[in-house]
């Protein structure tokens, strides 16, 4: 089965606007142009349309899931992941979160907690492989489009290109300070589930 994986688009996080709830952030209008560019690129109707329960990732859907109105569509657990505790720094700006965030990377403690609401980057990686495997369970053939986060995404690919790798050093090549994201958004991530092994097939934009 192959599934391809969507960073929502452009949201205003993204754009530099501090924010009080993750889960609610919502798409900036080049976001939504993203969107319903992404929607406009499919040349194949899926089987399952998946999206996290944050409001980015379901506007990012949005186009896709009117183009494919007959396709069921689930809310799956594969939020963002969310490492510093938001009743610290909800409402701050990234130069604010910098000094934590050098901190926390170069500790690489992958089962390093910061607080209530966060959660540990082995927890990340246990959430990622659970979505894997319930991809994997899939009918052969099936195709699934998810819309979700750039760290997850990262995730999911750190899982199968960087197996031969533990927790901590998964870690260590995770973040890199001052490079851009590793997964941009609107970006889609194809994977393969074939041998009853993953495959990352490849990455690209609409």
């Amino acid at each position: 089965m192959r599934v391809i994986f969507i960073r929502h688009g452009e949201s205003t996080g993204n754009a530099g606007v501090p924010c009080n709830d993750l889960a609610t952030i919502a798409l900036t209008e080049r976001g939504h142009e993203q969107a319903r560019e992404v929607a406009a690129s499919w040349t194949q109707a899926p089987a399952l349309i998946v999206t996290s329960p944050y409001t980015r990732t379901q506007q990012t859907a949005a186009p896709t899931i009117a183009r494919f109105p007959g396709v069921p569509v689930e809310v799956w657990p594969i939020e963002e992941f969310t490492y510093l505790q938001p009743a610290r720094w909800n409402g701050t700006r990234s130069a604010e979160r910098m000094p934590h965030l050098e901190r926390y990377w170069s500790a690489a403690d992958p089962d390093y907690c910061d607080g209530e609401g966060a959660e540990s980057f082995a927890t990340l990686l246990r959430r990622c492989k659970t979505g894997l495997d319930r991809l994997a369970a899939m009918p052969a053939g099936s195709l699934v489009y998810v819309f979700g986060h750039g760290q997850f995404i990262q995730a999911a690919r750190a899982i199968v290109a960087d197996a031969h790798l533990d927790d901590r050093a998964k870690m260590r090549v995770f973040w890199r300070k001052g490079e851009p994201p590793a997964i941009s958004n609107a970006q889609r991530v194809e994977f393969h589930w074939q041998g009853g092994r993953w495959e990352c097939a490849s990455a690209f934009t609409a």
